[in-house]
């Protein structure tokens, strides 16, 4: 029967009202006309024996469905007028006759990525885009100032911080984490996403990882702005909620351990566990041996099991039950759990079921914290989007690499290696995957490579301008006395701070200047990147000269600044594609 057949706003089915337009990949609106409709589309009813609920046998779901029918009054949308002679309508999509196949697209629009669990929320936040402006106020904001980006670029590389914090709000969080706790930054990764999106690392940061936290601005209730004195020698996961600091203190953080930037955080408690995987019917997850943990209760047999709500909380908090009983081995089992609520999520039994759709994206828009930067309904759904270009197989998980604190002879806290970080930590911020991966040659890169070839000026002949964009204090400074002292390049001088920073070092020149530029290029280790082709300036004689601008990526007089172009291998990372058992 049709909706008009019906006769009841209510009763009318909203995966039928919502129909996909192959030429932007979006769902519309298609009104039945004369029927009653609701201005936004409402869940299915569930049937009457239908589990939703966690481990305690409540439901988190129903709830939000039943709100979500009373805050949506009908509407009459009047019948569009047909002129006389004019044939009969053509009804609706999707109503009469047979009904169209709708799995394939709703996979086409619906199907994602992501690395880590706010990927996951963020992804059912995207499957359940026919729901979000109405669950739009469920997300909340923190505005971080000048941590995070004022908003989300389609067309960039870009880094999300996810941060899980232990802080025991909302029902069902009493018996977690430390009753006194502010709310510290208990699991964090650091997701990188490539600008082509042929691949994506998350890098699992260390709680116990023993760092220095900057100083850091955070706003105040009432507008102001209050700097929080920086520490030495802290707990990373103090970075967060101790002494009033913010998710924009854990980003300034991450930078000051990595050198990467995070442009944007997300932010969630124990509860997001809970609501998400209830929300998709359990996740599977294999074990070496049998768990019973007095401590997490958590207790499941060896082998595959699946897990929800309570018991899916416990397998991601415990960590008496794997290896040796330390973060680290903790760290590892969540990177296994993710992978398998990520597949969960992209499964067709999910993406097919309006009615479990509507649960993911409630309880995920629920569960976020973001900063103001991705906030709006349109920023996530552009997020999520690009995430879903990234194959499983290419999503790399990994552990910042570290070694036991020397200054302790009981091991509790760690630091980072100095050997085998830095190379981690160059390839996420340079933009190089950790898995294999076939790259189209880019027309933009050939010509890239193409700067560096051709005849070189003498060091003697290389007129350069020097600009401080963003490097350390000093470093335009020391670059011209490297270049005049150590490589004989006279004709160099200090312009002083550049008028705004920039990411990259570059250097401009006018087409006369490029076997100048080549031979600059090759002193300095600049990449054909960073050459730009250009016009020339005058230097303070008057004189034809190019303009080297030293960027936030400049490491110091004479460090060579090309990138590196594959990435070093690590030990126990794992893609998201593989199913792995936790021992």
């Amino acid at each position: 029967m049709d909706a008009q057949g019906r006769g009841r706003a209510d009763n009318i089915d909203p995966a039928d009202q919502w129909v996909l337009n192959p030429d932007t990949g979006e769902y519309e609106l298609r009104l039945t006309p004369s029927a009653p409709q609701s201005a936004v589309p409402g869940p299915r009813r569930p049937s009457a024996g239908r589990a939703g609920g966690n481990a305690s046998g409540e439901s988190q779901a129903a709830p939000a469905r039943q709100k979500t029918r009373e805050a949506a009054p009908a509407e009459t949308v009047p019948a569009p007028r047909r002129r006389r002679a004019a044939p009969p309508d053509e009804p609706p999509p999707g109503r009469r006759g047979r009904r169209p196949e709708k799995k394939s697209k709703t996979k086409k629009v619906l199907m994602w990525t992501g690395g880590t669990m706010a990927l996951v929320l963020v992804g059912a936040t995207t499957a359940g885009y026919l729901f979000l402006k109405h669950l739009e106020g469920n997300v909340t904001t923190t505005d971080v100032g000048g941590a995070a980006k004022n908003g989300f670029s389609k067309d960039e590389a870009f880094n999300i911080l996810i941060i899980g914090t232990d802080k025991r709000t909302g029902k069902g969080n009493g018996g977690y984490g430390d009753k006194g706790s502010v709310g510290h930054a208990d699991t964090n990764v650091l997701l990188h996403v490539s600008k082509d999106r042929t691949n994506a690392t998350a890098l699992s940061i260390p709680r116990d990882l023993i760092v220095d936290i900057p100083d850091c601005p955070t706003k105040q209730p009432d507008g102001s702005t209050k700097v929080i004195p920086g520490t030495s020698g802290q707990r990373f996961n103090t970075s967060l909620g101790q002494d009033g600091r913010d998710p924009g203190c854990t980003m300034r953080t991450v930078k000051e351990v990595t050198g990467v930037q995070p442009d944007h955080f997300m932010m969630a408690d124990f509860n997001a566990v809970k609501t998400l995987t209830t929300a998709v019917g359990g996740v599977d997850v294999c074990l070496k041996h049998a768990v019973n943990d007095d401590k997490s209760h958590l207790n499941l047999r060896a082998g595959k099991s699946t897990i929800e709500g309570e018991d899916a909380l416990a397998f991601v908090r415990t960590r008496h039950a794997w290896g040796n009983q330390g973060d680290l081995d903790r760290i590892k089992v969540q990177q296994q759990f993710l992978s398998s609520l990520m597949r969960k999520m992209a499964s067709g039994d999910t993406l097919t079921d309006p009615t479990k759709l509507y649960d993911l994206a409630d309880a995920a828009t629920k569960a976020l914290t973001v900063d103001t930067g991705i906030g709006k309904v349109s920023a996530l759904k552009d997020v999520a989007l690009e995430l879903k270009k990234v194959p499983t197989k290419n999503i790399t998980f990994l552990t910042v690499p570290v070694r036991d604190n020397p200054a302790e002879k009981v091991r509790a806290t760690v630091v980072v290696d100095p050997n085998l970080a830095p190379p981690v930590f160059d390839a996420i911020a340079n933009d190089v995957s950790f898995t294999e991966v076939k790259k189209k040659q880019k027309a933009d890169k050939s010509a890239a490579a193409a700067r560096l070839k051709g005849t070189q000026s003498e060091a003697s002949e290389v007129r350069v301008r020097v600009f401080n964009g963003g490097a350390a204090a000093g470093a335009a400074g020391e670059t011209v006395t490297w270049l005049q002292t150590s490589v004989g390049v006279l004709k160099s001088e200090n312009a002083a701070n550049a008028p705004k920073e920039i990411a990259k070092t570059t250097l401009e020149y006018a087409p006369d200047q490029a076997p100048q530029a080549r031979k600059l290029a090759a002193l300095m280790g600049l990449s054909g990147a960073a050459l730009k082709p250009g016009k020339s300036f005058t230097n303070s004689q008057g004189l034809p000269t190019m303009t080297l601008t030293l960027g936030k990526d400049f490491k110091g007089a004479g460090v060579p600044l090309t990138p590196p172009t594959k990435a070093p291998e690590v030990s126990g990372k794992s893609t998201a594609d593989k199913v792995e058992c936790a021992s």
